[in-house]
């Protein structure tokens, strides 16, 4: 090799090696796909424990309760009330001899561990039967199917009465089902979707398939990839469908840079081996630095201490690293090897429309005001976008939770009604103590002060007594007390805060043990304060290692700054519109949810997080084609109007893709995912079209050469030509 192909970038070697030998480039890639996909099958996916999930003190509780196998068993509640579902007709003969067949049938299944006594509802108008499957907890939505069936046909014998069932195993195979069933679709759509966008973008069908086949390989190999990283960062539960929603995203993105670079290169008459090297020293250098921004952003997630977090910052980092590694190796081998083949078959209108070598009217129209009046544009736009943001101000969060599970799912009716008919039912604090076996005595009597103290305190549930657990060796105790209130209501959490704060110490007041309360609320408090404790943390990496990035890749201290600035404000009127949507009720009915007046506590830094990373796909690319410009002694505005509409088409095609990625998921019924589709959907539209084409534009245009400043060590060895127009108004 000679010293001049040394000298050239690594992404042009690598892309010049694949356009060579271009089947050993996609032999190799093929096989890649092949052991990932062979290693899952092998290895599996490993989730994430209780213990593992567990933050704080909550945290610490599950960790005392496992240790001790002292795990609360999964509990089926069937409830037995008039035909009309608590509107009167209760006979009370009637839902004995009901409960006692409930009570037969279910002892006959094997995997039912015990049936206690029917409890009477406080008013007398309901009948409930606690059932204790049997196993694992953590799987007892495997074996809960023999027990629905028995409670359907006991319902279907006595119409007289409404006899159904709720719990924790029935409402997760419930909400799984339709998550899994929704997830298909979503699966089923996005490439016919993505493929769609393509072809108007491209007008050939094999200039659009090929970006969808690096989209659906890296989100293929990358989930096969963290099957095996999931052994040592726990599937938190939502990863996989992370890697899909990133992937088909950032995959069909990064192809479609590099193909659009490569397709000019060509109709300006360069060889196909020349045009992918060209595309390859400038959007192959592009896709890597914005890759590295979304790997750097989502490793922000890491300094969360929070296992969900943990896992998506993983899954997303290897979908990205695996789309990086792709589009510089195999796209570059396919391009090579289809050659002009690549705009075949061609679809007649479409592709006269995208090949038309015309000058564009549109972009150089959103552009003129922000060239000729770049301080009022700039203003203007900003102001804008903060009013769009103002109402994340008041944004409240909420845990996922039951309360938050679609009312459309005929368990979670039962479970409102269970609920409301037995409200120690819905949610409880689980206090774990942990002593010496001498100590045994003194916990035996501090927990019957436990016990007087909530019985008459308000903030617990009455119907009940606290239910008492103790592990084998005598060496830790569990106590279970029923909260009356919802889990995420402020009354739950103050009766957390009373029982922490008063209760326990009052109850324990000479006994040396280690007290920790875990339990629903516990679990949802912990993590809220966790979060909000690592916010500030992890807002702060990402900031200050964007900035770092950009001001080395651009070496300019004003491109990183500004690159801060843009994708800030852009996330932050996402956030506005998010809690516009979904604190309200005024778009129930467009996408077809029940506001519960909240957004989900982990999805802000979530958006945050990728967002950030994501932003920076357009933002290199369109800075890269400007300063391309400006280094040729182009005068900035003039490079910023070249650079934006000669990016503007690749930019949209980009854009519809994400979004229309991301519009599936804002269809799904699970509120958390239509929340994490929407926030994300609108935060790229807003990014690609205002940011890009206003925002940026104008800022760039008001800040002239400034543009490029950096400290002398960081300056680039040509320096910028002197600009005679900056000032000049731009026709």
């Amino acid at each position: 090799m000679s010293r001049k192909q040394q000298r050239q970038p690594a992404t042009v070697r690598v892309a010049r090696w694949s356009a060579i030998r271009p089947w050993r480039a996609i032999g190799a890639w093929f096989a890649f796909l092949v052991v990932c996909v062979g290693g899952m099958s092998v290895a599996g996916i490993q989730q994430a424990s209780d213990v593992d999930l567990g933050v704080g003190e909550a945290g610490r509780a599950t960790e005392m309760i496992a240790e001790a196998d002292l795990q609360a068993p999964a509990t089926e509640n069937v409830l037995i009330t008039g035909a009309s579902a608590g509107s009167g007709g209760f006979d009370a003969a009637l839902a004995d001899e009901i409960a006692g067949d409930v009570t037969r049938r279910m002892q006959a299944l094997p995997d039912v561990a015990e049936v206690r006594e029917p409890v009477e509802a406080a008013d007398g108008e309901a009948l409930m039967v606690p059932v204790v499957v049997a196993g694992d907890p953590d799987t007892a939505e495997e074996r809960v199917d023999a027990l629905l069936g028995v409670t359907e046909r006991v319902d279907e014998q006595y119409p007289a009465m409404l006899v159904e069932q709720a719990g924790s195993a029935s409402i997760m195979k419930s909400f799984n089902g339709m998550l899994e069933e929704d997830l298909g679709t979503i699966a089923m759509l996005s490439v016919p979707v993505t493929l769609a966008v393509l072809l108007l973008a491209f007008g050939a069908i094999l200039a659009a398939g090929v970006p969808v086949l690096l989209g659906v390989s890296s989100v293929a190999s990358a989930i096969g990839l963290y099957a095996l990283a999931s052994h040592a960062v726990p599937d938190g539960g939502t990863v996989t469908h992370l890697v899909l929603l990133v992937g088909m995203a950032v995959g069909v993105d990064y192809s479609l840079f590099y193909l659009r670079r490569e397709r000019e290169e060509r109709a300006r008459g360069r060889g196909t081996i020349e045009a992918v090297e060209i595309a390859a020293a400038t959007s192959g250098h592009s896709v890597v630095v914005s890759g590295t921004a979304v790997a750097v952003s989502m490793a922000g997630l890491y300094l969360a201490g929070d296992v969900n977090f943990a896992s998506m910052a993983t899954g997303a980092i290897l979908v990205v690293v695996v789309a990086v590694v792709g589009s510089l190796t195999v796209l570059p081998a396919m391009l090579a090897k289809l050659g002009r083949l690549v705009d075949r078959p061609r679809l007649p209108l479409v592709w006269r429309l995208t090949a038309s070598s015309r000058r564009p009217r549109f972009w150089p129209a959103v552009l003129r005001p922000a060239l000729r009046r770049p301080a009022v544009t700039f203003g203007v736009s900003v102001a804008a976008l903060l009013a769009l943001a103002a109402p994340a101000l008041n944004m409240s969060l909420s845990n996922p939770s039951e309360e938050s599970f679609p009312r459309s799912l005929p368990v979670m009716q039962s479970y409102d009604r269970l609920v409301d008919t037995f409200p120690s039912s819905g949610t409880s604090h689980v206090v774990a103590v942990e002593h010496g076996a001498g100590e045994r005595a003194a916990v035996d009597d501090a927990l019957d002060r436990l016990g007087g103290l909530v019985a008459v305190d308000g903030h617990f549930a009455h119907d009940q007594p606290p239910r008492i657990r103790t592990a084998d060796d005598g060496t830790v105790t569990t106590a279970t007390l029923g909260v009356p209130y919802p889990p995420q209501s402020d009354e739950a959490a103050e009766s957390l805060r009373v029982l922490r704060d008063e209760v326990l110490p009052a109850a324990f007041d000479d006994v040396g043990a280690e007290i920790a309360v875990g339990g629903g609320v516990a679990e949802n408090v912990d993590y809220s304060d966790n979060l909000s404790s690592k916010l500030p943390w992890i807002i702060g990496f990402v900031l200050v290692l964007a900035f770092v990035m950009m001001t080395v890749t651009f070496r300019s201290v004003v491109v990183g700054a500004t690159t801060v600035f843009v994708n800030l404000l852009s996330t932050v009127a996402a956030f506005g519109v998010l809690t516009l949507v979904f604190q309200n009720t005024w778009a129930e009915g467009v996408l077809d949810f029940t506001s519960n007046g909240a957004v989900v506590v982990w999805i802000p830094l979530f958006l945050f997080v990728i967002l950030f990373g994501l932003s920076m796909d357009y933002h290199v690319f369109v800075v890269s084609r400007i300063r391309e410009a400006v280094d040729r002694g182009v005068s900035t505005r003039e490079a910023i109007r070249e650079g934006i509409t000669g990016s503007a088409g690749v930019v949209t095609s980009a854009a519809l893709v994400m979004v229309a990625v991301f519009g599936l998921f804002a269809a799904m019924r699970v509120v958390e995912m239509k929340q994490m589709g929407v926030g994300l959907a609108v935060a790229i539209l807003i990014d690609a079209v205002v940011i890009r084409a206003v925002v940026l534009p104008s800022l760039m245009a008001l800040l002239g050469r400034a543009n490029w400043w950096a400290p002398r060590f960081m300056r680039r060895r040509a320096p910028v030509a002197q600009d005679a127009r900056e000032l000049d108004p731009v026709g």
